[in-house]
């Protein structure tokens, strides 16, 4: 008798350490399977459960949450959402997260290890902290001034320190309110169709993921390639570049909207935006010398995060000389984020390097600890810093006698470039205007902000002088802003 009731003991034990064992299999080693199976609403209920931490601008917050009562209990709200929009994105019930709200969700929701004072308790126990803050380098005052500026136009405008590669400004027109999306009720599925069918299209954040042609305003780079590769030694010394100037093994005739392009010394075509010296100088540079250049300020990046993932700017690296001569006026194929056209003043303005740019300063527990801080980094060498010398000379060249006078400041020095890049059939569409810019005050040791702006209904005549028209006077409003 004694013998099967061992036997059965030991059975029943490995049927315990059996059970256990997949206990500790489901616990342990599927447990992130389960927590994200979409047939799962535990998740959804315990990361509704508690207020969400918040996004921080100028130290104070620009979202907060509300008490629904219903059961994915807290919902999203924020202060002056569409001014913010492009920074926050949304925090839906129904649609999920963008943006900060999607980059740094598990910081705001409470799930990151980093926020609990036991992180190895923490993860046995599956404890969920309260949520931490996110502390952006946006700065309020330059905010409201792109965003005040902008207007009712469709457009956007990015801002970021030089040196450091903060992001200052982020603001995209016509935005949209994210905390309308938050909740169940049917009103947020209205919200959500209503928005993505609006002809508007205020759901595209146009300063981090919408890329345009750059236009002239890409001559920054074409002239920093040209210098780079000596093709240009004097910038003030004639060029061999007729007007128009056929684009090579074609018909083709490139013209000018300004006159006196022909043989322009690089410093006169850039104030004054000669298609034909910068065609010209993109050929005599060569595919190689041009993809080079642009790739060092950072185009045909697919990895740009800051943190949320910024869409690629684009120069091809496959195209003959006629198309590599569009390409060096910021035409053909070449397009760019408002973003990436901020890097490339901020290069100019910082001695020829790009800092790689970021939107999040620090992480912070409920109680205000730091988690994490963001420091600054090197991205790339864009140029050289003879280069970057010449090139100051030349955007502020633009800004005191050429064709962005609209951005000057007093008791600063402001270097621009303005910019129209036509598009549609035949360029029939109306252009885009841009404006790239830096500003430093007088007296101050380095360049307080650069800044870029496109304009997507600029009323203007297909020339360059429209970037100064439309896109100059709000970078100037920015970047007065940045100063004070």
């Amino acid at each position: 008798m004694n013998r099967y009731i061992r036997r059965a003991s030991v059975f029943c034990l490995v049927l315990l350490v059996a059970l256990l064992l997949n206990a500790a299999r489901v616990q342990v080693f599927e447990a992130d399977g389960y927590d994200d199976n979409q047939a799962n609403r535990r998740s959804a209920l315990i990361r509704y459960g508690q207020p969400r931490g918040d996004i921080l601008v100028s130290g104070e917050p620009v979202t907060g949450s509300r008490d629904s009562g219903g059961r994915l209990r807290y919902e999203r709200t924020y202060a002056e959402g569409p001014k913010y929009a492009p920074v926050t994105g949304y925090a839906s019930q129904i649609y999920g997260t963008t943006l900060l709200e999607n980059a740094e969700d598990d910081v705001l929701s409470g799930t990151d290890p980093r926020l609990a004072r036991f992180p190895l308790w923490t993860d046995i126990s599956r404890e969920q902290q309260p949520g931490g803050d996110v502390v952006t380098t946006v700065d309020a005052a330059v905010q409201q001034a792109a965003f005040e500026e902008l207007g009712g136009k469709k457009g956007a405008v990015a801002a970021v320190q030089p040196r450091t590669g903060k992001i200052l400004a982020l603001v995209s027109t016509p935005s949209y309110d994210p905390g309308a999306l938050a909740g169940t009720g049917q009103s947020v599925v209205s919200t959500w169709s209503r928005l993505n069918g609006s002809d508007g299209q205020p759901m595209i954040n146009r300063a981090l993921k919408q890329t345009y042609p750059p236009g002239s305003t890409f001559k920054v780079v074409t002239a920093a390639a040209a210098l780079d590769h000596h093709k240009v030694t004097d910038i003030d010394a004639d060029t061999d570049t007729p007007s128009p100037y056929t684009l090579p093994g074609t018909s083709t005739r490139l013209t000018n909207e300004a006159g006196g392009c022909a043989n322009a010394s690089l410093r006169r075509a850039f104030e004054i935006s000669c298609n034909t010296v910068f065609a010209h100088l993109g050929v005599d540079v060569g595919l190689g010398g041009m993809v080079g250049t642009a790739e060092n300020f950072g185009f045909n990046d697919p990895e740009l995060k800051v943190p949320s993932t910024a869409a690629r700017s684009v120069f091809d690296t496959d195209m003959d000389a006629a198309q590599v001569a569009l390409s060096a006026i910021g035409q053909y194929d070449t397009t760019a984020t408002p973003l990436q056209m901020a890097m490339v003043a901020a290069a100019v303005a910082n001695d020829g390097v790009v800092k790689s740019p970021y939107l999040v300063d620090k992480l912070t527990d409920a109680h205000g600890r730091t988690v994490s801080t963001t420091r600054p980094k090197t991205l790339h060498r864009a140029m050289s810093r003879g280069t970057a010398r010449h090139l100051k000379e030349m955007m502020t060249g633009v800004v005191t006698r050429g064709t962005g006078t609209g951005a000057a400041i007093d008791g600063a020095t402001v270097g621009g470039k303005t910019g129209t890049a036509q598009h549609g059939v035949d360029n029939k569409g109306t252009p885009y205007a841009w404006f790239v810019s830096w500003a430093q005050k007088d007296g101050a040791d380095d360049p307080a902000v650069a800044v870029a702006v496109v304009v997507e209904d600029a009323a203007a005549h297909r020339a360059d002088i429209s970037g100064g028209g439309s896109a100059a006077p709000i970078a100037r409003a920015v970047m007065q802003a940045a100063l004070r």
